[in-house]
Formats: structure tokens, sequence, C-alpha cells
């Protein structure tokens, strides 16, 4: 009498295959099939396996796998945004940069801040207004496009309070006095860090600024 070899169980293949220490990708999905090929050669005649079972495990195996090769490319690509953001970091912390900056918080010291004019203008008029838009300070900038600062000083005589945030304007004038445009200040400040958020690199500043890497000017 031929004697029919014990059938694993479906519970038994996959007891198998975890119990495989460590493998690497795509050699659990490979072990798996070799154990279910062993099941079909050595199923009783007179009472087969349900294939049914066979087909569910195979796709359950199968897309466990495919989440942990996507797990693993996630992983990499991680890996290499903090490679690449690390090296950008070297570049540009501590460096002197400017940012576009309609709003800007008086943290106690000078602001200082550049004006890029439109060609043709003659006269600057800067203008500051708090939280609530009512203007605190207004002055006449010096003609050109250098470097300007705002030392907390009120149209009221008091120093603006720390940690405020105004926001600066200034309007341009040319020939005649005509309007040549408004335009935000690039305030002057340092980049403390960098990060990213939703995929853009983020410059952070020591004026507690923070804007995409793309929009920073390096002075100098």
């Amino acid at each position: 009498m031929n004697t029919v070899k014990p059938a694993f169980t479906p519970q038994q293949a996959a007891s198998a295959a975890a119990a495989t220490s460590q493998p690497a990708i795509g050699e659990e999905f490979n072990t798996f099939l070799r154990l279910l090929t062993a099941q079909m050669r050595n199923q009783d005649p007179l009472a087969p396996l349900d294939s049914t079972q066979f087909v569910e495990q195979l796709a359950t195996f199968s897309a466990l796998e495919q989440q942990v090769r996507s797990n693993s490319s996630l992983e990499t690509i991680a890996t290499m945004m903090n490679d690449m953001t690390g090296l950008l970091a070297s570049q540009w912390l501590g460096q002197e940069v400017s940012i576009e900056a309609p709003k800007i918080p008086y943290l106690g010291s000078s602001v200082k801040f550049g004006v890029e004019a439109p060609e043709g203008t003659e006269r600057s008029i800067l203008t500051i207004k708090d939280a609530n838009g009512t203007m605190v300070w207004s002055e006449e900038l010096a003609p050109g496009s250098g470097v300007h600062s705002w030392n907390g000083q009120l149209a009221s005589g008091i120093t603006a309070t720390p940690g405020q945030l105004y926001n600066f304007s200034i309007t341009n004038y040319g020939a005649n006095n005509a309007l040549t445009g408004n335009v935000s200040p690039r305030l002057i400040t340092t980049v403390t860090s960098i990060s990213s958020e939703g995929g853009s690199l983020i410059a952070n500043t020591a004026a507690q600024l923070s804007t995409e890497l793309g929009k920073v000017k390096k002075i100098g």
C-alpha cells in the first residue's frame, strides 16, 4: 500500500514562511510559493485541499510584499531627502540673505531691509502699519535701492513692542511725482536652519520668518 505523505495545512505554510529570519525582500514570496507547491504535490487525493485558499493566500502575500517594497522605496527617498537637506543646510546656515517680507516682526533691534525700486524711481516713501491697519510710522527713504533700517520708532514717540507684527509698504515716485509702483521690502536677516515641508525646502531665519528656499537671495 502506498503511504500518502502528510500535507501542509495553509496555517502551517504561513507559520513556516514567518519563521524565516529577516530574509531579503522577495525571498518570503518565493518560500511561500515552494510551500504551496509542496502542499499540492503531497495532498491526499481523496481529500484535496481547497484551491481557493491557495489563491487567497497567494494574493494576500503578494500584496504584503508590494507594501514592503513600497515602504522600502519610501525610506530610501526619505534618506536621500534628508541627505540633500543636510547638504543645503551646510551651504546656507549663517548666511546673510534677503527675503521679500511685507509683514515683519519687530524683535527689539533695528530692522534692516532693501528696496528694489522700479526703474525711473526718484523717491520712495516707507509706510508702516500695525496689525489693526493703523499707520504708525512713515518716512522718505534715501534714493536708490540700497539698505535701509527701522529702529522701532513710532510716530507717537514711543518704541514698538517686541514681538509685534508690522506691515511694511514702500511707495515709489518718479519724475513730476508720478507713481511708479508699490513694493514690499526685502528683509535682511540670516538663515538659522533648513527644513522640508510638503516637498519644498524652507529657509528659517533669525527674523522668525520662513520662506521657500527658492525665494531667498544671498547677500554678497
